[in-house]
């Protein structure tokens, strides 16, 4: 997926495709997650498809629960949720961000390369 260390580093416009693709691939991720904990609510919690929305998203955005829960059911459904959304959270971050530390670190190492050769590198 990413180019080599001995490869030159991806052009802009390359990096903003690439860019592009992560940022879907992580909607994606939020968009399963978040349908997910919609579905929970509703199904195992009892809860309106509105009040289903709002909690799952709650949840998945880190601000917690809106409703109490009130069955044995509902509430390990809410604490898996829970944990799973924190796993999403980071997984997210993962996607997002491993095409702009790539970037860096590529370049960090092709600079590198240059120091060891002297102040004029072989043309």
């Amino acid at each position: 997926m990413f180019e080599h260390k001995s490869e030159p580093v991806a052009s802009r416009s390359f990096f903003v495709r690439r860019m592009a693709a992560s940022f879907s691939m992580a909607l994606a991720m939020i968009a399963a997650a978040l349908g997910l904990g919609i579905g929970g609510y509703h199904w195992i919690a009892g809860l309106g498809w509105i009040d289903s929305v709002l909690n799952a998203a709650m949840i998945l955005g880190g601000m917690g629960p809106v409703d109490r829960l009130d069955t044995t059911g509902a509430k390990l459904f809410a604490a898996a949720y829970a944990i799973f959304s924190g796993l999403v959270f980071i997984s997210v971050m993962g996607v997002v961000l491993a095409p702009v530390m790539h970037r860096i670190i590529h370049k960090f190492h092709l600079d590198g390369k240059a120091d060891r050769l002297g102040p004029h590198p072989p043309h």
